[in-house]
């Protein structure tokens, strides 16, 4: 069995838009039984979707994230998460990680570094 992995919200929008660098997250996002998906990304990858492409679309990746293990916010993530000096999302997403021993694939900088983060440059445009 593979290691836990959770995708950052940025890595499922780059794997759902079929960019350039989908390939980075493919692997990670297409193996469910190892995918956690922290319940906030869902709330940005629907909300981003929603605005840009409609109803229908961002139904359609709700259920594509859906497949994965959904984890659902909670009193003890949330305090652990306030415990990082990141973002609110990134924080939740980071916490996810950390409660389950997965890696965390990001293209976040503000996260290279962290333990259990395995961070994609973001390309410079």
């Amino acid at each position: 069995m593979r290691a836990a992995v959770v995708v950052d919200s940025s890595g499922w929008l780059e794997y759902l838009a079929g960019s350039p660098r989908a390939d980075l997250y493919a692997s990670a996002t297409e193996d469910t039984d190892n995918l956690l998906v922290p319940v906030i990304s869902v709330y940005e990858v629907f909300k981003r979707v929603l605005r840009e492409a409609g109803e229908d679309a961002a139904l359609g990746v709700a259920a594509t994230m859906h497949a994965g293990t959904v984890v659902e916010l909670d009193i003890p993530l949330a305090l652990e998460a306030a415990r990082y000096p990141l973002p609110l999302a990134d924080s939740l997403i980071y916490a996810t990680a950390r409660r389950h021993g997965a890696t965390l694939l990001t293209q976040d900088e503000h996260m290279e570094g962290l333990p259990g983060v395995r961070t994609f440059e973001k390309p410079r445009s």
